[in-house]
């Protein structure tokens, strides 16, 4: 199965930011146990493509790994590099796109306005992140004249809201701050909190 078939399958990216680079690692274990199969670790992190290239090697299939936060071709380059499957980016950047498409991973850029991402689309991205997710009545009102567009929403989603986002359109859905807290110590009741709400959230994707 292709990446991209398994992000339109699992549809959760979790993204951790910020995070200790010790810490990454456990952190994505304990959301495995609680159904999340798709990581993005941001480069704006600490030691990011060492931390991308230890979960890959860690995790192996059973999680796929991609990097957030790619502002250009050089960036892109040293994710794939390090193992990342899938490239995220907060903004519409065609060299970006390129060089994913290059490499062989899934092309992710951001995008919010309706002609942005028909821009990104055209350009060959394989999703589009609209960020900021303001509404699931947003992603409806895009969704209605581009329905080809795999859109990720990103931002704001909670297990509250995620059906809403489904029903919208979303084919998959960029989930930060709501399930990794990068301020919170890591110890193993919080690593079964996130096993938890990682649950919290599949249950209410599935519902």
């Amino acid at each position: 199965m292709s990446t991209l078939s398994q992000i339109l399958e699992h549809k959760i990216i979790a993204i951790i930011r910020g995070v200790q680079p010790r810490d990454v690692l456990p952190i994505a274990e304990a959301m495995y146990a609680g159904g999340i199969r798709l990581l993005e670790v941001t480069m704006n992190s600490i030691e990011p493509l060492a931390v991308i290239k230890e979960v890959s090697a860690k995790m192996g299939d059973k999680m796929i790994i991609g990097a957030g936060t790619v502002l250009d071709a050089a960036t892109a380059k040293e994710a794939a590099a390090a193992g990342a499957r899938f490239i995220l980016s907060p903004i519409l950047e065609p060299e970006v796109i390129r060089t994913a498409r290059e490499l062989g991973v899934v092309s992710i850029p951001g995008a919010y306005t309706a002609t942005e991402i028909y821009a990104a689309y055209k350009q060959g991205a394989d999703m589009i992140k609209v960020f900021p997710a303001t509404s699931a009545a947003y992603i409806k009102d895009i969704s209605a004249p581009l329905p080809k567009m795999h859109l990720l929403p990103t931002g704001g989603i909670t297990p509250e809201n995620i059906k809403d986002f489904q029903k919208a359109g979303a084919a998959g859905f960029g989930i930060g701050s709501s399930l990794v807290n990068a301020k919170t110590a890591v110890t193993a009741e919080y690593l079964q909190q996130l096993t938890e709400k990682s649950k919290l959230f599949i249950r209410a994707l599935q519902s």
